[in-house]
């Protein structure tokens, strides 16, 4: 009974840690969904064209392709917590200089800031929660930063929705408060133990283990894992070695189709493209709404699944309902009838596209990243993860109004399909199941070459 109380003491600690860095991905998803509501009245206000709307969008994604290179060999040598706490004050700067933006430049330059704190926590919240978690729940803890993704983009939709007669600028400006929390939380909260042995501080590494799991055999008995791996912080050029070789594959895979299926096409341009299309702006701000809600209950079923079912099998799941769905949103636009049951129609293609895809791929894309590398790389193994995923986020910003333009909106989403089709051929064939395995066994089946038989 002793034993039951002080694993379920360590576990609500645990959980209390994730969650405070799991606020750092409700700022991700805030600052990254405002845009949504936000462009509606910035291309009004600047007498925004196509590429203009296209830029202040993407800004963000260009600064989070800076932001998660730049945060890898960082968090080496400072440390995870440090740069979580870093971002928030970046995360505050950009807030302010958006909101009080006199001119499309400056404005563009703020979300460029922004996306520097987004790429950063993109990258380290995810580590540094995988690294504080046991293997029995680091598929739920870790899936939390995502779950805060989406919440984040939910709140961002109802404030674009509440503020749509106010100005854009409060859109941005009410990004400040989980900012400071996300800062004085971090301040509060413990080193990564398996930075600390990395780092040499063994004594460190034991003393936050035992709090965590509140056992000090069990705690003496990770860290001995930890330690028997001999890991030293490696170079970027250790990502090239043939035996971590199917890790990157894996992960980077699952990073580029998270984006390439279109879940930001849908999530940056929802109430653009639906009120091109004929729908009013306020059923527009709504329809994005009720896909915030899909996407925050399809995460939560995710964070359930990647422990209950697996990564994979979820994945395998799921895929194909998204490129279902998507195949349905393209018929109905290619009808181009947005009244009665048509409408409804539309709709639910969108939602049930955010459910299939969020509680698929996004959900998993942090959650391997996180879990597949050797500890001598996993920071900057994460960081060619984040920098995939946004590097393909920003093609994907910067092309979607054109490619609707080009293809119409049929077309796009059926390309859209297609792409969902090979992610899940991309899954069946390169990613193994990680449940249930620690870290160092993870490893240990890279350098044995046994990566893709894990099940």
């Amino acid at each position: 009974m002793a034993h039951d109380r002080q694993t379920a003491s360590g576990s609500g600690i645990v959980n209390l840690i994730a969650a405070v860095a799991a606020t750092g991905g409700l700022l991700f998803g805030y600052d990254t969904g405002i845009i949504s509501a936000a462009l509606l009245q910035i291309t009004r206000d600047f007498a925004l064209n196509t590429l203009g709307q296209q830029v202040v969008t993407s800004a963000i994604v260009a600064g989070a392709l800076g932001g998660c290179l730049v945060a890898a060999p960082l968090s080496d040598r400072l440390g995870r917590r440090y740069m979580i706490m870093f971002a928030a004050l970046v995360f505050i700067i950009g807030t302010l200089v958006a909101a009080l933006s006199p001119s499309v430049e400056l404005l563009v330059f703020a979300r460029f800031i922004l996306g520097l704190a987004v790429g950063m926590c993109s990258q380290i919240v995810p580590v540094y929660i995988a690294e504080i978690a046991p293997r029995e729940t680091r598929g739920q803890m870790v899936v939390l930063f995502q779950l805060a993704v989406v919440f984040g983009i939910l709140v961002s939709f109802i404030a674009g929705y509440l503020c749509r007669n106010q100005s854009w600028r409060l859109m941005f400006g009410l990004g400040i408060v989980p900012a400071v929390i996300l800062f004085v939380g971090m301040s509060l909260l413990p080193r990564s133990p398996r930075w600390l042995a990395m780092k040499g501080n063994l004594e460190g590494a034991f003393e936050v283990l035992r709090r965590l799991r509140r056992d000090p055999a069990a705690a003496r008995t990770e860290l001995d894992t930890i330690v028997a791996m001999h890991d030293e912080q490696a170079p970027w050029s250790a990502l090239l070695q043939p035996w971590v070789r199917p890790a990157v594959v894996a992960s980077v895979g699952v990073a580029l189709f998270c984006q390439i299926t279109g879940i930001n096409a849908v999530l940056y341009y929802a109430p653009t493209i639906f009120a091109g299309v004929g729908f009013g702006q306020n059923s527009a701000l709504l329809t994005s709404i009720a896909i915030g809600v899909a996407m925050v209950m399809s995460t939560a079923f995710g964070s359930w699944a990647v422990d209950a079912w697996g990564r994979r099998r979820l994945l395998l799941r799921l895929i194909p309902g998204a490129a279902l769905s998507l195949v349905v949103l393209g018929v109905m636009f290619a009808i181009g009838s947005t009244r009665g049951l048509d409408t409804w129609i539309t709709a639910m293609a969108v939602v049930s596209y955010a459910v299939f895809n969020v509680g698929s791929l996004s959900v998993a894309v942090w959650l391997v990243g996180a879990e597949v590398y050797p500890l001598s790389c996993r920071s900057k193994g994460m960081s060619l993860v984040a920098a995939t995923h946004w590097s393909a986020d920003l093609l994907i910003s910067l092309t979607t109004l054109s490619l609707v333009q080009a293809l119409g909106a049929a077309g796009t989403f059926w390309m859209y399909a297609g792409v969902n089709l090979v992610a899940f051929v991309f899954v069946w064939r390169y990613v193994p199941e990680t449940r249930g395995h620690s870290l160092e066994k993870i490893e240990a089946s890279l350098k044995a070459g046994t990566f893709h038989e894990m099940t």
